[in-house]
């Protein structure tokens, strides 16, 4: 018998806290809505799982720390939008020895962070699996038989959550391609957005089998542009998951993209779907990863059209039937990515600075940062850090400094530098493999390299700078 917490009393995290508990094991759920609490404490029943009743045993709390202290396995279940506020509210009561399991499935746009890498930045030290792969809330509630994938590259804590999540009506395999996994588990929503939208255009079972054929394959290829292992996507978590959810009444995400189909608006078919869309929620990153591996994904870009451009449904399925014509398996791109004892991946640089005035300077410092690696984080002075530790005044506010460096091809992501010690955090939470700066601060960071991570010290260009484009402008 193990102790377990439930972070989010939703579907997927009540139908799951039903079946450890069923198992033997003794269940705590929180969640951030308290009128849930109060509701499944009274009612033992879930409005949107009308079939399953809520054992007695399960114990609810509005206290986040009552749910975390003392688990063994900790369950993340809440929407992927809340995973880092979730995490952090979390992890002052998380301890080493314990597990965390998470089960949302998506990727932060802004980061383009899985949820595991989100958990991870914010709750160091501590293993997550996820889990992973076709399974409906809804028939794991009524003991349907399902089977499942226990991600980690830690393989012994995803046995032990194989171990544990094993049940009478559920099976568990483990897998180490975790990023992988996560991959399938944001992508195939989008996916079934498609497969959606082509059931309320009116089209049959060739259209939905061709979406899901050319949709997993649209998934792999990222997948592999990325590192991940090429099984995965034919397995549970990939193709397994692909057709459950773009194929089942139960599926969100089908039902949303149906909706749209007949012409209802994304917002409108959300609401009358009435829980999260977690297709739409993956749809950002899944535009942005196309376009830093520079990879083809054209269901992707079909359903951003419509989602986001205010495309025609019909429209958009004529323009992907119309595409040039190509093999089914044409030979795989290479790609500019890094390569570490074999596997490749997204290297990820960091720099910081005022970058007030924008000018030459700073461009070529930021092309010779992004030229270190794939995704660059630029770290900019808030106004008050600015004032009150830089002393400086600048001619520009931070959000216009943001917006500026946003504007460059060079800039992934802008992050406010809010004091000196941030550097330390930053590098874990952004996954952080290069830290870069001129060469008039050398030295004075090498002790980052004692948080695992490469520190290189860039020339300035000697024509330019702030300082002196300021004085030129006071004389």
């Amino acid at each position: 018998m193990k102790e377990i917490g439930v972070l989010g009393a939703g579907t997927w995290g009540m139908a799951l806290a039903r079946m450890l508990c069923v198992s033997g094991h003794r269940v705590t759920v929180w969640s951030a809505v308290e009128r849930e609490i109060d509701e499944f404490s009274m009612t033992r029943r879930h409005p949107n799982l009308p079939g399953m009743e809520i054992p007695a045993q399960i114990h609810f709390t509005k206290d986040i720390s009552e749910a975390c202290k003392g688990k063994e396995i900790l369950l993340f279940a809440v929407p992927s939008v809340f995973v880092r506020s979730t995490a952090k509210a979390a992890a002052p009561y998380v301890e080493e020895n314990q597990v965390i399991v998470d089960v949302a499935k998506g990727i932060e746009p802004d980061t383009l962070l899985t949820m595991s890498q989100i958990i991870e930045s914010q709750i160091p030290g501590v293993p997550v699996v996820a889990l992973s792969g076709p399974t409906h809330a809804e028939e794991v509630a009524l003991d349907l038989p399902t089977t499942i994938v226990s991600a980690c590259r830690d393989i012994q804590a995803a046995e032990l959550v194989q171990q544990v999540f094993t049940s009478h009506c559920m099976r568990v395999y483990t897998n180490e391609d975790v990023l992988g996994v996560e991959l399938c588990g944001a992508m195939k929503n989008v996916i079934a957005l498609a497969a959606g939208v082509a059931t309320g255009l009116g089209y049959g079972d060739n259209a939905k089998a061709a979406l899901i054929t050319r949709g997993i394959a649209e998934i792999s290829r990222l997948g592999m542009a990325m590192g991940c292992k090429e099984q995965t996507f034919g397995g549970l978590a990939g193709v397994g998951d692909l057709i459950v959810t773009a194929t089942s009444p139960h599926s969100r995400n089908n039902r949303c993209g149906m909706l749209m189909g007949k012409g209802v608006s994304p917002q409108e078919a959300t609401k009358q779907v009435g829980m999260v869309v977690e297709g739409l929620n993956a749809l950002p990153a899944a535009v942005k990863l196309k376009e830093l591996y520079h990879v083809e994904l054209p269901i992707v870009e079909a359903v951003n059209a419509i989602v986001n451009q205010n495309a025609e449904p019909e429209a958009v399925v004529k323009g992907l039937l119309n595409r040039d014509v190509k093999a089914e398996q044409p030979g795989l791109p290479v790609h500019n990515l890094r390569e570490e004892k074999g596997k490749r991946y997204m290297k990820r640089v960091i720099t910081y600075g005022t970058f007030d005035l924008l000018h030459y300077g700073h461009l070529n410092l930021l092309r010779r940062a992004k030229e270190l690696g794939d995704y660059l984080v630029v770290a900019i002075s808030t106004d008050e850090f600015n004032w009150n530790e830089k002393q400086k005044k600048c001619y520009f506010t931070f959000e216009q400094r943001k917006e500026m460096l946003e504007a460059l091809r060079y800039v992934d992501l802008v992050i406010p530098e809010e004091n000196w010690e941030q550097k330390r955090t930053d590098v874990h939470e952004y996954h952080i493999d290069t830290f870069v700066m001129g060469d008039d601060w050398k030295g004075k960071f090498d002790f980052l390299e004692e948080e695992g991570v490469e520190v290189v010290y860039l020339p300035r260009t000697p024509e330019i700078s702030t300082t002196q484009i300021k004085r030129d402008l006071h004389k």
